[in-house]
Formats: structure tokens, sequence, C-alpha cells
């Protein structure tokens, strides 16, 4: 059975979709990773795909910078549901939601299970950032807020515990593009200074990231 990845924030959008600074993919139907910077977009976005809010059972924040959680208010739409948050945000990340009485917040501090066949890397780096590992039949999908640990730390610590299908997400700055070589699925998307050298690079493999964007694996 194919998992199906949701860009539903981004700052480029497909005809039809919002577009703002910062980045949101739903994954399946019952987890969000980041919440890009306005909830008014990421609400519009979902709305348009036919999203299911009361499907999403929880939403894992990579860091604390304003373009991955500035969405988070959409709590208040969705059934109950548990935010995944690192020590270096848990603290304003729970006080903003102290009013939700449907949102759990959930401290990460290492690899961690978010729903069955997904999970949290847990923080990386100094500046303390998490990505997201989902399991598919043909390996594990990354999916990434900035990167700011760098991808290669990011994909290091991912194939500790398997062989790495494809990546998505922002990839910051980026350089060392040899090592997205033996990938099948490469997705540069939001703060990614070298998309374009990314896409001309592997035509095969890589997509045009925008909000509206959906891949199956």
């Amino acid at each position: 059975m194919e998992t199906k990845f949701t860009v539903v924030y981004d700052n480029e959008a497909q005809p039809g979709f919002m577009k703002g600074w910062g980045f949101s993919c739903l994954v399946g139907d019952q987890v969000l990773f980041d919440t890009g910077g306005d909830p008014r977009p990421l609400l519009y976005n979902m709305e348009r795909l036919g999203i299911d809010l009361h499907a999403i059972r929880a939403i894992v924040l990579s860091h604390g910078h304003g373009d991955h959680t500035g969405g988070i208010g959409i709590v208040e739409h969705l059934g109950v549901v548990q935010v995944f948050a690192l020590d270096s945000f848990f603290a304003p990340i729970a006080k903003r939601l102290a009013r939700h009485e449907n949102a759990e917040v959930v401290r990460v501090n290492g690899w961690m299970e978010i729903a069955e066949g997904i999970s949290s890397t847990g923080p990386l780096g100094r500046m303390q950032e998490q990505s997201l590992v989902v399991e598919t039949p043909k390996g594990f999908v990354v999916v990434t807020g900035c990167s700011h640990p760098g991808v290669p730390r990011i994909m290091d610590e991912v194939w500790k515990y398997g062989r790495i299908y494809g990546i998505i997400g922002g990839f910051h700055g980026f350089a060392r593009l040899e090592i997205l070589e033996n990938l099948s699925l490469i997705a540069p998307c939001h703060c990614t200074r070298r998309k374009e050298r990314i896409l001309a690079r592997y035509p095969e493999t890589s997509r045009p990231c925008a909000g509206g964007a959906i891949f199956e694996v």
C-alpha cells in the first residue's frame, strides 16, 4: 500500500493553492509535519485538497522557527491531537497550546515512534531539529523542515535504521549533492538554496515541490 506525502504549505504553490514562507507536509492522513508560518494558507490548502482535519492525530514540529510553528493554531480545528516538540522550544509551544484541551504537547528527546511506521529522529545538531522518518515497502522516506543539522547528518542518522528511499523538505544551504545520487525520490522544498541544481542534476528522481504537490511511495 502506497504512502501519500501531501505538501500543504510551501514558499511556492501550484495553481489554485496559497503559498507562504514555510513548510508543512501531511503524511498519510494522520501525521502533520510542521505547520508553515500562517494557519490561513494551511487551512485553505487542506480544505482545497479535501483533507479530513479530524483524522489528524499528531503534529510534529521540526524546530522552533515561526515559519514551521506559525500555523500551530490549526489545532482548534482538529480533534484530539498530540504535538511533538523538542526541549529547545517545548515551553513556548506548551504555553501557546495551554488553552486547547484537545492538544497534548509531547517532549521528544531521542528517536521516537510517532505513529505506526512513522518516527522522529529526535533532536539533531546544535540548533536542535527533528526530521520525520516514514517506513515504506521501498525504504525510508525522510521529511525535513530546514535541515539545519545538515542533510548528510540527518541521512547518516536514518541510515543506522535502514535504507533511505527518498527525501522531501527543506535542505537549506546543502551543497553535497552527490549524496543524493542513490535516492529514488528527491523533493527540494521551502528554504533549499540549490533547488534548480538538484532538479537539473537528478531529472529522473527529483520532483518540484510546491503547495498542493502530492508524492506517493
